[in-house]
């Protein structure tokens, strides 16, 4: 199975078009999939949106009463991808966002990498239609700010809000906390989920996808000084949370873990 989570948060304009390009993906790609999405207090009509698609797609519509943010609706959307699943070392997760910007038509790209052993998976973004030099330009700097603080081997589009994940390595991510995932929010808590997902994935791997800022119908949430300082601010926060050791597996558990692992491929 795999699980399309996709956070909005007034996305009416184009919620509704980027569902149905993923169905008619999925038709010429035959996998088992489920659509879920996350309203995440929208002001908009973006409930209204979604209610004819969950009566002809497989589709589940999460919401927040109120706006909780960015990382807050991934982290949920994870999270319940994790739940539904009794497969976890085959399927997969993969996030998207609601404005347009990621070409559906790259999912199926994504999911091969998986099926041929890799375990999270990020689309780079090439811009296209980015009217904003500033946004153009720290959307390219982005990385460089957290630099030190998150790394992910092979990959360095660390913000891209586009990828994949097999679901076991996101259990045992959320498991390795106590709390909440993700302590950061916007671009930088894209950055911290590929670092901390990437701790329990044996294979990490990046593609290019082109990631267009002219069909989302709405203006741009980015404003250059804001989003620096929050990504700077970011970082003392990850620092403050590292991520947790592995936990030393006996030589009895990891003969167990080696013969589930048999059992399931």
């Amino acid at each position: 199975m795999i699980y399309v989570c996709i956070p909005s948060y007034n996305e009416a304009p184009t919620v509704g078009l980027l569902l149905w390009k993923i169905r008619q993906v999925f038709a010429g790609f035959p996998r088992e999939y489920q659509l879920l999405v996350l309203d995440d207090g929208s002001t908009d009509a973006t409930a209204e949106v979604l209610e004819p698609y969950a009566r002809v797609l497989p589709l589940t519509v999460l919401s927040h009463p109120e706006r909780r943010g960015y990382a807050a609706s991934v982290e949920t959307l994870l999270r319940r991808a994790v739940e539904l699943t009794d497969r976890p070392k085959r399927d997969a997760a993969i996030l998207m966002h609601a404005d347009f910007a990621h070409n559906p038509q790259t999912l199926p790209d994504l999911v091969r990498r998986v099926d041929s052993g890799a375990d999270v998976v990020v689309a780079e973004g090439k811009i296209e239609g980015e009217s904003s030099r500033s946004h153009r330009w720290l959307r390219r700097y982005a990385p460089t700010i957290l630099r030190g603080v998150v790394s992910v081997p092979g990959v360095k589009d660390v913000v891209s809000g586009f990828a994949i994940f097999r679901l076991v390595v996101l259990r045992n991510a959320i498991r390795s906390q106590e709390r909440e995932l993700l302590v950061s929010d916007g671009w930088a808590a894209n950055a911290e989920l590929y670092w901390r997902t990437s701790r329990y994935a044996r294979r990490v791997e990046a593609l290019s996808s082109s990631e267009r800022h002219d069909l989302r119908g709405r203006p741009t949430r980015v404003h250059l000084w804001e989003s620096a300082a929050a990504l700077w601010a970011a970082r003392a926060k990850l620092r403050a949370a590292p991520i947790p050791p592995a936990p030393v597996e006996s030589p009895v558990g990891r003969r167990e873990s080696e013969r589930q692992a048999e059992a399931v491929t």
